[in-house]
């Protein structure tokens, strides 16, 4: 059963479903296949990504240079 709208080909391999049953399944993989479709479609992110948002940094910067790292105590 090919559809020329969606171009699904479904092929049933065992049993003998009726049409009303090949009506659903079609319905809703036809569904399926179209929100996939939007969704890529969709994505058009701008500006830092997920995982660049997701990292911090752990710790500010250590000093360096002169008279810096002279003792423990103040």
């Amino acid at each position: 059963m090919t559809d020329a709208n969606t171009g699904l080909d479904i092929r049933v391999q065992a049993g003998t479903p009726t049409a009303a049953e090949l009506a659903a399944v079609h319905a809703v993989l036809g569904a399926a296949v179209q929100e996939l479709s939007d969704d890529s479609k969709r994505i058009t992110e701008t500006g830092p990504s997920r995982w660049e948002r997701s990292q911090r940094s752990v710790r500010s910067p250590l000093p360096h240079g002169a008279d810096t790292w002279r003792s423990f105590g103040a």
